[in-house]
């Protein structure tokens, strides 16, 4: 994004997580399942069944409660946004 001179703000949400209100429209932005919602690393360390996190209530809680465990970066752009893995996802955004 530096490369293309587009301004941005960094959100780091483990520091400053999303409110549920901020967290459920980043959620509806980014139109994905459920699952690619959550980090595997980090998701994985918190011993839980993903299969369980299938239903986007049971995801906003989780991830209201562990934020650590949302997938990242997301990069949001107007009214749509991205997981930017791998970092050229974020050229979706741009074009």
């Amino acid at each position: 994004m530096r490369d293309r001179n587009v301004e941005f703000d960094v959100v780091k949400y483990i520091d400053n997580p999303l409110s549920e209100e901020a967290l459920r429209h980043v959620v509806a932005l980014l139109n994905v399942e459920s699952k690619e919602m959550l980090h595997p690393g980090s998701f994985g360390k918190l011993g839980l069944n993903i299969d369980d996190y299938s239903d986007r209530e049971a995801l906003i809680t989780l991830l209201v409660s562990h934020p650590e465990a949302m997938n990242r970066p997301i990069v949001v752009r107007g009214e749509r946004a991205v997981i930017a893995r791998p970092s050229e996802r974020v050229e979706e955004l741009l074009d």
